[in-house]
């Protein structure tokens, strides 16, 4: 049954709308389909079935280990059927992630080191929150994004401007191993211009949301985000200086009613989530003694403290240090330290 689906999305004239609108209407199978689309139609979909087009395609993704689905099958992901011209047929390799739980995270690939340190860590704020990560598979902030999800051990699916076995660029090639990979170009097709801007509506139909880290005014990302504004999606924006030419698309975004994404949190609220838990931070132990002689003593000079503990003085600002960090301490005027809580 998969290779006659296959042939019929692949039969000149059938398009992907009038596709949906019969297998909306209830049509069973691929011979069905194809006789209320007329003779024609019918004739064409029987020569494609002859060639054996859909054979040598589930032939090279078996050797692959991919898979062909289309919006006939319930391995299609849901958000593509809210396009308008949803991809048929669709190569899948690796896990599918829950999609009704995915975020996609998209930028500029000139990014700046801010961007892909801000782009890193939003993806491990969703790894630790269960939700999937969207994305390019591009350099800049799309690699950010995909390595740090798997970091985290979170989900990373890719969607490519290629084929599924011609990643782009090569040197993304371990991403790609270690991600779900998504494409709606045959076998063989490497990465054309014109493929991006396709691939950036896939991007924002299997997102729940999208958040746009570091943008120029021309930017693929700005595509991404038009796209799911006009799907309904939610987009965030992450700004940047407003003298900034890469932060310009993303500011934009904002003031043209994007939320303002400040910090990793805000995304998790943004989608109904709450934060995960964060583990209560104790103090090392070889710091509690100096904790509970500050203590007792109310406030001291580090020299009293190290007199006092027998310890170097060196190794008693170091320590104080690292209880100021902790909030075990505070530091006052003239030197001395006072322990906090």
């Amino acid at each position: 049954m998969t290779r006659r689906w296959i042939a019929l999305a692949l039969t000149p004239g059938v398009g992907p709308r009038r596709l949906l609108r019969v297998l909306a209407a209830g049509a069973p199978d691929p011979e069905t389909v194809a006789g209320v689309l007329g003779p024609d139609l019918a004739a064409a979909y029987r020569a494609v079935l002859r060639k054996g087009v859909a054979e040598r395609l589930l032939e090279i993704a078996e050797q692959l280990g991919s898979r062909i689905t289309g919006p006939w099958d319930t391995d299609y992901p849901k958000g593509l059927r809210h396009l308008p011209d949803p991809p048929a047929p669709l190569f899948l390799k690796g896990a599918p992630p829950p999609w009704e739980n995915a975020v996609a995270i998209v930028g500029t690939r000139a990014a700046s080191p801010w961007a892909r340190g801000f782009a890193s860590e939003l993806a491990q704020t969703l790894a630790q929150a269960g939700v999937a990560l969207v994305s390019g598979l591009a350099r800049g902030i799309d690699a950010a994004a995909h390595k740090g999800v798997l970091e985290a051990g979170g989900l990373s699916v890719a969607v490519l401007g290629s084929a599924l076995d011609r990643i782009y660029p090569p040197e993304h090639a371990p991403l790609a191993e270690r991600s779900a990979l998504v494409s709606e170009f045959p076998f063989g097709e490497g990465p054309r211009p014109e493929n991006f801007p396709r691939r950036n509506r896939l991007i924002a139909a299997l997102a729940r949301a999208v958040v746009v880290v570091e943008a120029p005014e021309r930017s693929g990302a700005l595509i991404t985000a038009r796209h799911a504004l006009e799907l309904g999606r939610e987009v965030l924006a992450v700004p940047g200086r407003p003298t900034d030419a890469k932060s310009r698309g993303a500011n934009r975004l904002i003031r043209d009613g994007a939320a303002p994404l400040l910090e990793p949190g805000d995304l998790l609220l943004a989608l109904g989530l709450a934060p995960p838990p964060t583990k209560a931070t104790e103090p090392p132990a070889h710091l509690t003694p100096l904790h509970r002689t500050l203590k007792e003593l109310g406030e001291a000079l580090p020299d009293d403290l190290a007199a006092r503990l027998g310890m170097p003085p060196g190794a008693v600002l170091a320590a104080l240090a690292e209880l100021e960090l902790l909030g075990l301490a505070e530091a006052l005027p003239g030197g001395r330290y006072r322990a906090v809580g």
